[in-house]
């Protein structure tokens, strides 16, 4: 059902496909739609995918969105779940063209370039999904996909004598037999996941379980399917609400998509339960809202005490620079996004990821004020 749910809700079918899916199914369901195809070595579409375009995929992420703990832990943790999103994006987008090769098979050329544009528009999602990339992130991964296929052209012929000479059943068996803890291995990330998930939704059949919508809420806002996400806080609230964290995130939400009073409600409930919530973060996003509503006066205000208490968050020093930069403290605001850019290379691992962007805006911003 997921497969064909693709082509009418990519991003939720994404999220349901790593949350339910199966590598098995998705790679038979390639194998099936290749031999419908009538493709005489119908494993290759698959082969290529799993030895080539998901490796490569993990490998340009590992750059682009400085997926922490490098390409090793991410290959490791991301491999399966991203092979079963990638299997089932081109098992989706190559079924459009059984119709053709069947009836129209002079336009089957013509209909390939359409279908292999479909799969790259459903790879897109399974990025944003699997990576929790923005939009931007995701659309820089998949424009540069294409150099892992490129590669795989210019070495296929080698490696389609090593492929021959390793599918020799006795050379399958000793792999197998040496390696298959390694090869197990590699589905504990998808298992995790799903495990995960299966976890707290039973948990969130509790109606008293607040904690639950709250965890579910962040899967969802690190999917980027904010609608479902803001549903899960929502309830996290209704269940408890003094739950600070949930309305914290609505805020953040809110904020992001422009409703500016539905975050100010939430960050002034959030500090009249906890003025220094989450490290003192909710005085970072009133001064990111005060930004937005181009208060920086306000913003100026409540960022100076937020960089007092955290002078080495990349996020709120940019925000600060952006709040200096709008009273016309020039300056004042190119040190600041300075500082946000060294606190970003200073950031520990699990962190980079998420600092390397404020790095980057803050250096972009510094260049305009030079």
């Amino acid at each position: 059902m997921n497969l064909l749910r693709l082509y009418w809700q990519p991003a939720a079918a994404m999220s349901d496909v790593l949350d339910r899916g199966s590598l098995f199914f998705a790679s038979a369901a390639v194998l099936a739609v290749s031999l419908a195809l009538g493709h005489v070595s119908f494993y290759l579409p698959l082969l290529i995918l799993a030895v080539a375009y998901v490796p490569g995929v993990l490998g340009i992420s590992s750059l682009v969105c400085r997926v922490t703990g490098g390409f090793q832990i991410g290959f490791q943790r991301d491999y399966v779940p991203l092979l079963t999103c990638a299997a089932s994006a081109l098992a989706a987008s190559s079924l459009p063209l059984l119709p053709v090769a069947w009836f129209l098979p002079e336009l089957l050329a013509a209909a390939s370039g359409v279908v292999f544009l479909y799969f790259l528009v459903l790879i897109f999602f399974a990025v944003r999904t699997v990576f929790g990339a923005g939009n931007g992130a995701a659309l820089a991964i998949v424009c540069l996909s294409w150099i892992p296929l490129l590669a795989a052209y210019f070495v296929w012929s080698p490696l389609r004598f090593l492929m021959g000479w390793l599918a020799s059943p006795f050379i399958l068996f000793y792999a197998f037999y040496f390696l298959r803890g390694e090869f197990g291995s590699l589905g504990d990330g998808l298992r995790r996941r799903q495990n995960f998930r299966r976890n707290l939704e039973a948990s969130a059949i509790n109606p008293h379980d607040g904690e639950a919508q709250y965890q579910l809420g962040l899967i969802y806002q690190q999917r980027r399917q904010f609608t479902e996400a803001v549903r899960r806080f929502q309830k996290a609230v209704e269940i408890d609400p003094s739950q600070a964290d949930a309305h914290f995130q609505l805020g953040r939400i809110a904020r992001e998509q422009g409703r500016m009073k539905d975050a100010l409600a939430h960050f002034q409930t959030v500090v009249n339960l906890d003025e220094r919530h989450s490290q003192s973060e909710i005085l970072r996003e009133f001064g990111a809202l005060y930004n937005s509503a181009r208060q920086f006066e306000d913003a100026r205000h409540e960022l100076a005490e937020y960089v007092e208490r955290r002078p080495f968050d990349p996020e709120g020093l940019y925000h600060y620079g952006q709040a200096l930069e709008g009273l016309g403290k020039t300056k004042e605001a190119r040190d600041v996004y300075d500082r946000a850019a060294e606190a970003a290379s200073l950031a520990p691992s699990y962190l980079r990821r998420v600092a390397a962007r404020w790095s980057r805006l803050a250096r972009k911003q510094a260049r305009g004020l030079s």
